[in-house]
């Protein structure tokens, strides 16, 4: 996976004007960033900039402008992903954002995501009538954990959040809570508390994400965060997968959920095609990679000109779509080889000889027939480990992505607000969260 996003995830400069138009019966989601934080945390390689009231109203202005553009290009959105930052940061603007959406496209859906000292009636109250998928970013319910992640003061005790999630029970349709695991000082005995307390906080649906981020901050966070033990990771996930059986069932490789019809953690399984809105929000559309500005300023530039906030690109070769479409189906569970073939014009076997060889010599697949693949435990766990080190490189795109930063905006992003964050941390030291901090790098990708 690191071989193959070195070669994948390189942006070049844009091809053309604007993004390409749709294609016949396609659907698309509609992705829509917000990138505002009350406070930022080192660990987070989502576009995100320090919270003004003055900034993101103006932001939520152009971001509507943007999603006119869509719209006036005939893309037929039915499904909407507001993601951030904190989406639920202005939600009179949130409101508002999610109102035009409606007007302009057939929306089916919409998903939310937000922090846990958001979960307060003047903001549920005006989205559990509009939003249908609401994902709150929990990552653990041990206190030390959430002191070590500069959580605690900010989001509340997990005494507190259980609380809250238990107070919004079946406001929504589908409520996620988004966890953590492998952190380099959780032992089992914190997991297994982390999954007794989301399993009482009632929620309908969770992710566990293996920990991950950017290198671009390891070093950074290696006193604060310590170092990740991959060889206990199967290990942690296989205990989460045994005591959540008896609760939950798997919708994706780390995706669970209580009961039927909610909606899949992950918008890529769904939806091969999206469009992005916002600063730092991407586009995936026949196959080619778009990327929007990443600078607050060039977006208000472009978008108030009437132009597309789309600076950069990466074509994929068929090839690439072939292991792409292979990657995302299976952390969905299961591959269509009719769909395949019908959609690549070659079957699986002949289009991936070497991937299906690997997951067939590594029992990875639970069926293997002439219609579909799906996947042993240990396949899934397979894919985790995939899925881990892809988003890694996403966050390594991202990271170019910001090299175009002005000064100003890069003191935003990396100047007092990670200095008052690495502070912080740095008051609740791995040696007083537990005894496990051992081994090799990374921070939490929090939502």
């Amino acid at each position: 996976m690191d071989r193959a996003n070195a070669r994948y995830l390189k942006l070049n400069a844009l091809d053309g004007n604007c993004l390409p138009g749709p294609r016949p019966a396609r659907e698309y989601l509609l992705y829509v960033h917000v990138p505002f934080c009350e406070r930022l945390c080192p660990y987070c390689s989502f576009n995100r900039f320090p919270f003004d009231e003055g900034r993101a109203t103006a932001y939520f202005r152009r971001l509507r402008e943007e999603m006119r553009i869509v719209a006036e290009a005939g893309f037929p959105c039915t499904s909407m992903y507001v993601g951030g930052g904190t989406p639920t940061i202005m939600i009179d603007e949130l409101v508002s954002t999610i109102d035009l959406g409606k007007e302009l496209f057939e929306i089916r859906e919409v998903s939310s995501e937000t922090n846990p000292n958001h979960l307060i009636p003047e903001i549920i109250e005006p989205l559990a009538e509009r939003v249908d998928r609401f994902s709150v970013g929990v990552q653990s319910f041990d206190n030390g954990l959430l002191k070590q992640m500069d959580r605690y003061d900010k989001y509340g005790s997990a005494e507190v959040i259980l609380e809250r999630l238990q107070s919004i029970e079946g406001a929504f349709h589908s409520l996620n809570v988004d966890m953590i695991f492998n952190f380099p000082s959780q032992t089992e005995e914190m997991l297994l508390h982390d999954i007794e307390m989301l399993k009482a906080s009632n929620t309908n649906q969770t992710t566990f994400y293996p920990l991950m981020a950017s290198p671009a901050v390891r070093d950074s966070l290696r006193s604060t965060v310590g170092k990740v033990d991959y060889r206990r990771e199967a290990t942690y996930f296989q205990l989460i997968i045994e005591k959540l059986s008896d609760t939950f069932s798997a919708t994706s490789a780390w995706t669970f959920e209580r009961t039927g019809g909610g909606m899949i953690d992950e918008y890529i399984v769904d939806y091969e095609d999206y469009v992005g809105i916002g600063s730092g929000a991407f586009s995936f559309l026949d196959g080619t990679l778009f990327v929007n500005t990443f600078s607050l300023a060039e977006y208000d530039a472009l978008v108030g000109g009437g132009k597309c906030a789309t600076v950069r690109q990466r074509a994929s070769s068929k090839h690439d779509r072939m292991r792409y479409r292979f990657l995302m189906s299976l952390f969905g569970l299961s591959l269509d080889k009719v769909a395949f073939k019908r959609d690549f014009g070659v079957d699986v076997e002949h289009g991936l000889p070497l991937e299906i060889a690997f997951m067939r010599s590594a029992d990875a697949f639970e069926t293997d027939d002439a219609t579909q693949l799906t996947l042993t435990l240990k396949g899934r766990y397979l894919l985790v480990a995939m899925m881990r080190q892809f988003f890694v490189g996403v966050n390594n795109l991202r990271d170019q992505a910001r090299e175009a930063l002005s000064h100003d905006e890069r003191e935003l992003l990396f100047g007092e607000g990670a200095s008052e964050c690495a502070e912080r941390a740095a008051e609740f030291p791995l040696a007083a969260v537990g005894a496990e901090a051992e081994a090799a790098q990374e921070v939490p990708l929090a939502k």
